[in-house]
């Protein structure tokens, strides 16, 4: 038998709720991808990246690549504290 345990759905209810890194990769030359992983800490829900998530890029600079994944994981905080994905 696994040993899976049922885990519940904690909603965020403060950007203090979650887990952003926003990071950068090199593909190719003068090709920066944002990296960007978001995770609720209440309950350690991965909230992005998931299946189909959308590239972060390419941009010319390393600095505006993280800046794009920074502004990206605003956007998904903001989005889960207004309807929590659960």
């Amino acid at each position: 038998m696994s040993k899976t345990a049922f885990i519940p759905s904690v909603p965020g209810t403060s950007e203090d709720d979650f887990d952003v890194s926003a990071m950068s990769k090199m593909a190719g030359y003068r090709r920066f991808f944002g990296v960007l992983k978001v995770i609720r800490s209440t309950d350690g829900r991965v909230l992005f990246p998931f299946d189909g998530a959308p590239e972060l890029g390419p941009y010319p600079s390393k600095l505006e690549a993280i800046a794009a994944a920074h502004v990206y994981g605003e956007h998904i905080v903001a989005s889960d504290l207004a309807r929590p994905e659960l």
